[in-house]
């Protein structure tokens, strides 16, 4: 665990200052990786501590568009296995 002084301000502006510091800011950081295609969908919501189609709309509604290539799809599975989904 790594903790990070974010300024309050900060969680404002990105709309997320109604939950946990901590979480936005997970959120906002697998948010990243996933558009940066170094993640995929179910491993960005895992890392982001919400199920993959709250992650999904959390993506949608910050513009960044669901890219799932066949790879993302098989790690997508086995997170959902592994998750007891």
């Amino acid at each position: 665990m790594v903790t990070v002084n974010i300024p309050e301000e900060v969680l404002v502006l990105a709309g997320l200052d109604s939950q946990p510091a901590s979480g936005g800011a997970s959120k906002l950081l697998a948010l990243e990786l996933f558009r940066e295609d170094r993640i995929s969908l179910g491993r960005a919501a895992e890392l982001a501590g919400v199920g993959i189609e709250e992650f999904a709309e959390f993506s949608a509604h910050r513009g960044v568009p669901l890219h799932c290539a066949q790879a993302d799809l098989a790690e997508d599975r086995e997170t959902a296995n592994r998750l007891g989904l």
